[in-house]
């Protein structure tokens, strides 16, 4: 544990924060299973609407600063790519 001031508020932040990013970490990744399950239904309209809703959330992860931009742009054309195999 530390003694000094500062390094006892980092400690607190750095809990902060990591409990922030694991929360939207784990939302972009139930809304890219709702893709997934979408597809695996083969229903297009369903896999459709849920890609735009995984990918608003991709991109929130992103400004966020909880995903860098290149992960963000291969998880969004991963699931754009699952959903046109079906279309």
């Amino acid at each position: 544990m530390a003694n000094i001031k500062s390094a006892k508020k980092r400690i607190k932040v750095i809990a902060t924060k990591t409990a922030r990013n694991r929360s939207v970490r784990s939302a972009v990744k139930t809304q890219i299973k709702k893709v997934g399950l979408a597809v695996d239904t083969k229903d297009l309209q369903a896999a459709q609407s849920a890609l735009v809703v995984a990918v608003k959330a991709i991109d929130k992860a992103t400004a966020k600063g909880v995903y860098h931009k290149k992960t963000a742009a291969r998880k969004k054309s991963t699931l754009a790519t699952l959903v046109n195999s079906i279309a």
